[in-house]
């Protein structure tokens, strides 16, 4: 990949250039005090101080240039608003525009100082963090609480930015001012709910939402999806999202996904019933609901490969096999076969289209906006998995028509199918293919050279210095080049294959999609086996059954708005992460049957435990995931999302495979059967997350 360094200099405003953070020295310097405590000629506590005044001296640097600017700009705005008074005694409409378009140029110039703060924070963290990573000492801990602290602190301006926010209060108010508002007295104070409506306000709040981003529920949802983006954008990103965003395109995305969850856990309810009523055993149920999972593995390469050409006609194929498969799955009955019920089942898993959906958002939705498109696609999951099975339990009905029988097994497939006939008359109407040659105009572009303007919306969707994460790992802990601020163009492209992903993983990396792994696994072992157990156990019907699997689909945005918006702010990620998977086993052991007798309240407050853990641990898990992946797998066909979204499914397909192989054990012994590899891989995941905390931001 591009070096940081580098990507630095040719973002840097050039008549700015002297007051940025010096990271090509700093880095050097970095390099020196390894080579010079090898040899012994320097000690690490000497390093330490020295290394701290450095980056004293550099934060300093950088604060009083901003102060310097920021008294400009109000020296600026404080004029402006004297003409404007003088107007107001005597209006005129000319001057009013010529006054309106001062403002908006001074809010320009403000973008130009947002951008200055965030890139030298940027500078900031990447180099506390190759400083960590070089001498195995978490610097970074004892800098940011010591300096952050203080009563005199530098950093509370980079942190704060006060002083940027009232500039930008004026901004925006004085233009609300100057907004033809014939007859209204009402300032932006008085309606806060309704917020003033200007391209140059609307830059600069997503320049200050991106300065002052920290973790709340919407950005922790928006990582579950794990839409990757670069650490430094190219330059003409954003005019390109705005160009190739459609927002009817978006929501047919956001459907697509909504509805293919329905599908996946619609049939979980009456899938052993189904398998019964053709003469295989309950515990079969395993293999019809993992078939879906299974073709998933392989049609989640394909829509990968795909979306690089088209998003239209992916959405359209998956439509059409998945209203195929769905007929198929609902005649299986009538046909009395259960060949034609599997292979449904598989035409429906070769219809998944996520891989499209998540693409589309990270490739054509804008910046500014992505975070909620991101948390809507998790959203939309989360909505689809508890509105399938309680779906499920409604269509408790029983009759023919003409040849074809209509009742709880074969509903689900004849409702998702004209749910999908729906959808694709809807798509074909209403979608619109983004242009590939702006994006393929846009990168030619990029390799001519950023201006000075193109940078001034560009930024980091990151936390600040408090955020120890790197996208780039190699043999140095660190993704950059350390012998040239050149990389080589090979280190820049997205990986080409599934082996070539797996090889740019690091050791925390790999943990981390063990423990999704872990998780998938141990959520589907619940969800898929919950028919089978309840009834055998407990003796419940299929509503019954839908409506304790739609109450535990309908705890995933509450758990994350929790977490996101509190536990979050509270605790680091990995003390969450290795709480959870804690959590996460404690449930799977208190599911065993120990005793002769298995109730009801064991079997739901375990299951409670365990899911809920389980999603919790989801959120924060791919949050690390999102920060630490390299950035080469932010793109291309094998990106990080790809390598989430295989992990996961192969443990769902696994998980389906034990219960359908754990049946013929017998159904008194398919529960215990089925959590001993749950408990094993937890355990082996928290062995596993022990030996890598750490390494783990």
């Amino acid at each position: 990949m591009v070096a940081f360094g580098k990507k630095l200099k040719e973002r840097q405003i050039q008549e700015w250039q002297g007051y940025y953070i010096n990271y090509k020295l700093m880095k050097k310097k970095v390099r020196q005090y390894a080579q010079q405590i090898e040899v012994g000629t320097l000690d690490r506590r000497h390093v330490l101080k020295d290394f701290s005044r450095m980056l004293d001296n550099q934060i300093e640097k950088i604060v009083l240039f901003l102060l310097e600017q920021q008294g400009l700009l109000a020296s600026r705005i404080a004029k402006l608003n004297e003409y404007q008074e003088a107007l107001e005694q005597e209006p005129d409409i000319s001057q009013i525009t010529q006054l309106r378009e001062a403002y908006r140029a001074a809010g320009q110039d403000l973008l130009k100082l947002l951008f200055f703060v965030e890139i030298n924070a940027i500078g900031l963290r990447k180099i506390l963090k190759k400083f960590d990573k070089r001498f195995r000492y978490r610097f970074t801990d004892y800098y940011v609480k010591t300096r952050a602290n203080h009563p005199y602190s530098l950093l509370q301006q980079v942190f704060k930015h006060v002083g940027l926010g009232a500039v930008i209060g004026a901004i925006s108010r004085n233009l609300h001012e100057l907004q033809e508002h014939q007859g209204s007295y009402l300032s932006i104070y008085d309606q806060p709910a309704l917020p003033f409506q200007d391209p140059v306000v609307d830059s600069l709040k997503a320049a200050v939402d991106r300065l002052s981003h920290s973790t709340n529920f919407l950005n922790f949802l928006a990582q579950h999806a794990l839409i990757m983006q670069e650490e430094l954008p190219t330059p003409t990103e954003e005019c390109a999202d705005d160009q190739r965003y459609h927002f009817m395109s978006l929501f047919l995305n956001l459907v697509n996904t909504f509805l293919y969850m329905v599908n996946t856990y619609i049939i979980v309810p009456t899938a052993d019933d189904y398998s019964t009523m053709l003469g295989a055993p309950a515990t079969v149920c395993g293999v019809v609901i993992g078939a879906m999972a299974v073709a998933q593995v392989f049609s989640s390469v394909y829509f990968s490969a795909w979306s690089n050409k088209s998003y239209f006609r992916p959405l359209v194929f998956s439509s059409v096999v998945l209203l195929v498969g769905n007929a198929m799955y609902a005649m299986a009955l009538d046909y009395r076969s259960i060949t034609l019920l599997l292979v449904g089942r598989l035409f429906c898993g070769f219809g998944s289209a996520r891989a499209v959906n998540r693409r589309y958002i990270s490739d054509c939705v804008p910046v500014r906006i992505r975070m909620q498109a991101s948390a809507g696609f998790v959203s939309a999951s989360a909505l689809g998995m508890a509105c399938g099975p309680a779906l499920a339990g409604l269509l408790q009905t029983n009759f023919k028509i003409y040849k074809f029988t209509f009742n709880q097994v074969t509903l689900p497939g004849w409702v998702m199918a004209v749910g999908w006939l729906l959808y694709l008359i809807l798509l074909w109407i209403t979608f619109r293919e983004p242009s590939h040659e702006t994006e393929e105009k846009n990168v030619s572009q990029d390799k001519a050279g950023p201006g000075e303007n193109d940078v001034l919306e560009k930024g980091l969707k990151q936390p600040l210095l408090l955020s120890s994460e790197g996208k780039h790992e190699d043999e140095n802990g660190d993704g950059e080049c350390d012998d040239s601020e050149e990389a080589p163009e090979e280190s820049r492209r997205p990986a080409t294959s599934i082996a070539s992903a797996y090889r740019l993983l690091t050791p925390s990396v790999k943990v981390q999609l063990l423990i999704y792994f872990m998780l998938k696994y141990a959520m589907e072992i619940l969800l898929s086996e919950s028919s089978v157990i309840t009834s055998y156990y407990f003796g419940w019907s299929t509503s019954t059954v839908a409506i304790f699997l739609a109450c535990l689909g309908l705890t995933v945005l509450p758990v994350n708005i929790i977490v996101g918006s509190y536990i979050s702010n509270m605790f680091e990620d990995r003390q969450i992460l290795l709480a959870s998977e804690i959590m996460v086993c404690i449930g799977v052991l208190l599911s065993f049957k120990f005793v002769n007798a298995y109730t009801v309240p064991q079997y739901v407050c375990s299951g409670l435990i365990m899911f809920v853990s389980a999603e919790v641990l989801e959120g924060v898990n791919l949050s690390l995931l999102s920060r630490v992946m390299s950035s080469r797998l932010s793109r291309g066909t094998y990106n990080g999302g790809l390598l989430s979204t295989e992990a996961g499914t192969i443990a769902r397909v696994i998980a389906d495979a034990t219960i359908t192989l754990a049946g013929y054990l017998g159904q008194n012994r398919l529960l215990n059967a089925t959590l001993i590899p749950s408990l094993f891989i937890s355990v082996a995941s928290i062995i596993a997350t022990c030996f890598t905390y750490n390494s783990l931001y």
